[in-house]
């Protein structure tokens, strides 16, 4: 199926419709780039961007485009002497081995990244045209020096090692940020949005980006198209906000990411560092519904998906049972088990965070230790190539090489070597054969995102009956396998059969060493056989159609919402609210409200005309100004409707004659300043406080910043002081417990904005609604206009009222009514505001028409 492409502007503009072919619309495809410089194009106006109102179903992911900083294609020069290249697919390359776990003809899957060959300028319209039309890929060509500055400079230098959790504390220890390497990031990450815009059908297709490489990629997508189906998969690990606050652009990257549908990390920890950071640093909090974990963000849903990579399990057994596999498996079983020796393996790329010195470090303490595996135990430690370059490469090159030299002299003797070390490139087979021959697979990382080096040997451990014969087995024989793994290497939560171990602990690691080389053989097989069964089925295949499906469900909500953009650069996300949910117009209400003659008008107090973050909460002199002006109007009953307690409300208001003031969530209420107080619910008897104060007393002594307001119909334990997890953590836990101890009082425990909050059965804001809605019509009044406005849970009930009684006896079906809440997130209400100060303007622009029409009077 070839989708539509939105490659060619112009001809869809003229009319003329989409490239019949993706042969031939490739080769209209240009360069991007063919000379270094800064992308400026950051700021450009966000009206531009493409705001989807006319709604499409979600079809099914018919077409999947896959970008990643690389191709999963081989590319060299012609060996005969002829210009031109010759392209072939990277077997070992995760995102072909996710294609081919999809194992789904209906999917077209096409890539898009830049190639590992350098391709001449005059060449690249060529090798375009070629890898789309063969390979279905898109190359992203860069400059050599733009490239050098985003890979090595930023990504490798500076987001790689804070990632893995090293700080730049000097020069030597990781890169200091680099603004200009940062430009670099950004311009690439640019170019790569101007190479998908080439043949994504934005209403169809699904985008699925990887890694750190490409971070603030989903906001250039989003800006283009702000329905794009967009999933981001983390393959490093995700530092704890303690280390990510240092980043200097730690907000951009955040809202990058979130301009994402589905965000997947490999393990919870690093899931929950970057809800964290996302909560510390934008103040934003997830829910987890159904098993599913979500991020309200602007009126979008972002979820968050936990699942581990797999391996290919079919690649893999296909080298298994190649014959050079079988021939490299003999060749090592007479080179070791012949000789009376066990191999201990390890395989590991030579960087900094693979812990190489470190686990040559436990295998001298081993021969140490336990001289009796002196002359029996051997490790061999194959060193692949690192993927970065620099100066650290060469200090764990170094330290290595001098690390084996120094055993080798130590406990080496003729026909013996403790230490082999492998630095030589390795085909693949080769290494599956040092696999199956290992009676110990060691993986020390000090760090690490995934590691999917003991999966591998799990599978080859498992074999084919050609090896088992190589190996001296019968098909019957049970297999065993053992594995000492890091505990900071995503992998490990999935292995509960290894030994986990701190890698940083020498002499823990040789004991783990010691104790897999002396378990019995029953207890190796059934570790085994349980690793076996989880690898098995939670392959690459499985993983990959989980993250699209998920990614699916999560695009579902595009449908029937109204989409655009807000902001400038890399602040740019995109505001998605339901279609009959619009910003209340200043003209649309005012006309209104001066076109009507009996009002009704209910507003929230914190957070709504006094903004959560303020320190003095009392109301400001403007403010008692507009709602004397308001009250002044005979056509008005106006009504502040607060959680506060009626004490605190009428000292505040003491200069507003004829407000009404519903206290504690309307329990208390009064029409105006001379009236008495009445209440909205029966009189409760308040001992159940004498149960709930020690508990809440407990939780403040030991949860510092929070406090404890006794009212006197509820309590109320806040935490908008503490810290932010630490707080809604023992929130959670102060829920459970008050519900526990209070389940046979005449109460409900709820949470709230930073609050935790005991009151008396039935009581809710709604019911001041409902009480001013009936007094009003016992004076045989019905309101022609109703305005109401809260920011929190707890307005939501005033909303539902004014809602249900619409076309009722106490609001009748012409009468203007607007529900509206603060800020743009999920709501009852049909209308909001952004913030306090247009809520204080609206309500300013109201007074000037009450107070005119007050003056027109009394002339």
């Amino acid at each position: 199926m070839v989708s539509r492409s939105y490659s060619n502007l112009l001809e869809l503009a003229s009319g003329e419709g989409p490239s019949p072919s993706l042969g031939r619309m490739s080769r209209r495809i240009p360069r991007v780039m063919t000379v270094p410089g800064i992308i400026s194009d950051l700021d450009g106006d966000p009206s531009e961007s493409v705001c989807s109102d006319d709604i499409s179903s979600v079809a099914q992911p018919d077409r999947l485009i896959i970008v990643a900083n690389q191709l999963p294609i081989r590319a060299q020069r012609n060996t005969d002497g002829s210009t031109g290249w010759i392209f072939s697919w990277d077997e070992t390359s995760l995102l072909l081995q996710l294609k081919e776990g999809l194992g789904d003809d209906d999917i077209e899957v096409f890539y898009v990244g830049t190639l590992k060959e350098e391709i001449p300028t005059n060449e690249q319209d060529e090798v375009s045209q070629i890898l789309l039309e063969t390979f279905k890929c898109v190359p992203t060509f860069l400059p050599p020096d733009l490239y050098s500055r985003y890979y090595h400079g930023f990504c490798k230098q500076q987001l790689w090692p804070l990632f893995h959790y090293m700080l730049p504390l000097s020069p030597d220890l990781g890169g200091r940020f680099n603004r200009s390497l940062w430009q670099a990031y950004v311009s690439v990450n640019k170019i790569f949005a101007d190479r998908i815009m080439e043949v994504i059908n934005p209403e169809d297709d699904f985008v699925w980006i990887h890694d750190y490489h490409l971070m603030v990629l989903p906001t250039f997508l989003r800006k283009r198209f702000n329905r794009v189906k967009l999933g981001f998969f983390l393959h490093s690990p995700f530092p704890s906000s303690e280390i990510y606050k240092t980043l200097p652009i730690r907000e951009e990257l955040l809202r990058a990411l979130l301009n994402s549908d589905l965000i997947g990390f490999h393990t919870f920890d690093y899931a929950r560092h970057f809800l964290s950071c996302c909560s510390r640093m934008l103040g934003l909090s997830y829910e987890s519904k159904r098993g599913y974990i979500g991020l309200e963000y602007y009126g979008r849903t972002v979820s968050i998906k936990i699942l581990p990579v797999g391996i290919h399990m079919s690649q893999l057994q296909s080298v298994l049972n190649l014959p050079e596999t079988e021939a490299k498996v003999a060749d090592l079983m007479t080179q070791f088990r012949d000789q009376g020796k066990i191999m201990l393996l390890g395989v590991d790329d030579m960087d900094i965070f693979k812990g190489i010195s470190l686990k040559l470090l436990a295998m001298e303490q081993l021969l140490v230790q336990h001289p009796e595996w002196q002359g029996k135990v051997v490790l061999v430690q194959i060193a692949l190539p690192a993927r970065g370059r620099g100066k650290d490469v060469k200090e764990v090159q170094a330290e290595t090489d001098s690390t084996v030299k120094r055993i080798n002299d130590t406990f080496g003797k003729p026909g013996y070597e403790p230490v082999i070390l492998i630095d030589q490139p390795l085909k693949f087979y080769e290494r599956i054969a040092y696999y199956v021959a290992a009676e110990c697979c060691l993986v020390t990382a000090v760090r690490d995102g995934m590691n999917l080096i003991p999966y591998e040997y799990i599978i080859s451990r498992q074999g084919n009956e050609r090896l088992d014969q190589v190996l001296g087995m019968t098909s019957n024989t049970p297999k065993k396998s053992m594995l000492v793994v890091s505990e900071f290497i995503g992998c490990s939560p999935s292995l509960s059969g290894a030994i986990r171990v701190n890698p940083w602990n020498i002499d823990v690691v040789a004991e783990a060493m010691d104790c897999a080389l002396e378990m019995a053989e029953p207890e190796k097989q059934l570790r085994h056989e349980k690793h076996y069964r989880y690898v098995s089925t939670h392959d690459v295949g499985y993983w990959a159609r989980s993250f699209l499906q998920d990614l699916e469900r999560t695009c579902k909500d595009h449908v029937g919402r109204r989409c655009w953009g807000i902001g400038f650069g890399l602040s740019f996300r995109v505001v998605a609210l339901d279609p009959n949910f619009k910003k209340l117009s200043m003209e649309h209400i005012v006309s209104a409200y001066k076109r009507t003659t009996t009002r009704a008008i209910l507003l929230d107090y914190d957070g709504t005309l006094m903004p959560q973050c303020a320190i003095d909460k009392s109301p400001t002199p403007k403010t008692i100004e507009v709602l004397n002006n308001l009250c002044r109007d005979k056509n008005n009953m106006v009504f502040i409707v607060s959680a506060r307690s009626r004490n605190t409300l009428s000292e505040w208001f003491s200069a507003c004659e004829n407000l009404g003031i519903g206290a504690e969530h309307g329990f208390f209420f009064r029409l105006n300043k001379h009236a008495e107080w009445e209440t909205c619910a029966p009189v409760v008897d308040c001992s159940w406080k004498q149960i709930a104060e020690p508990v809440m007393k407990l939780y403040t002594e030991t949860t510092d910043g929070s406090t404890i307001e006794d009212k006197e119909t509820a309590a109320v334990w806040c935490y908008e002081d503490a810290d932010p997890d630490f707080g809604s953590c023992q929130a959670k836990e102060l829920l459970d417990h008050l519900e526990s101890v209070l389940a046979n009082e005449p109460v409900t425990v709820k949470s709230g904005q930073n609050v935790v909050e005991v009151k008396p059965q039935g009581v809710s804001k709604g019911l001041v609604a409902k009480r001013l809605l009936s007094t009003m019509q016992e004076k045989g009044i019905i309101p022609d206009f109703v305005l109401c406005i809260g920011d929190d849970r707890s307005d939501e009930d005033m909303f539902e009222v004014i809602t249900s009684t619409i076309a009722g006896e106490t609001i009748a079906s012409k009468t203007e009514v607007f529900e509206c809440t603060v800020g743009k997130k999920p709501s009852k209400a049909k209308y909001y505001l952004d913030d306090t100060v247009e809520i204080v303007r609206l309500m300013q622009g109201l007074a000037s028409v009450s107070e005119q029409a007050v003056l027109e009077i009394s002339y």
